[in-house]
């Protein structure tokens, strides 16, 4: 896919129905010959507990090191809103996320943080990466505080 085949930048479309429905694009990445970190953060990722219906809010800090794709900054923020409708719980939201993202642009390295707000009392919080990161990576903390409530 190439900048002149993306189907959702620069054009008006429609919040997915489900996650499924959602189309993640890549874009051609400039610089393949480097190693460098990329990182998109969604402070308000919104979904559903799969049991009660009720919605459950996450931060999420998406790190990964392009090979020759990008992620497509707009079908990402598409993909993520999907998750609006859809129940889930949140171990499997996070890595579902993690696996779209390899499966379309097929990174050297990703990690992702799931940042739970509470359900129930507690929050759960999910981290994945998919292998060692490549040496001489500048990988920078996520910057998201462990929840510590009213305290």
């Amino acid at each position: 896919m190439t900048n002149e085949t993306l189907t959702q930048l620069g054009h008006h479309t429609a919040i997915p129905a489900s996650p499924e429905a959602a189309v993640l694009e890549r874009a051609p990445n400039p610089h393949p010959d480097l190693i460098y970190l990329a990182r998109f953060t969604a402070p308000e990722f919104t979904s559903l507990c799969p049991v009660t219906g009720q919605p459950d809010f996450a931060h999420l800090v998406i790190d990964y090191v392009p090979d020759q794709w990008l992620v497509e900054s707009k079908s990402l923020k598409l993909y993520l809103t999907s998750f609006r409708n859809h129940g889930a719980f949140h171990e499997g939201c996070t890595i579902d996320v993690a696996r779209k993202i390899i499966d379309t642009v097929k990174p050297h390295w990703l990690r992702i943080g799931g940042y739970w707000y509470p359900r129930g009392g507690i929050p759960i919080d999910v981290f994945w990466q998919s292998g060692p990161p490549p040496e001489g990576l500048w990988l920078p903390d996520q910057g998201v505080a462990a929840y510590r409530g009213r305290g």
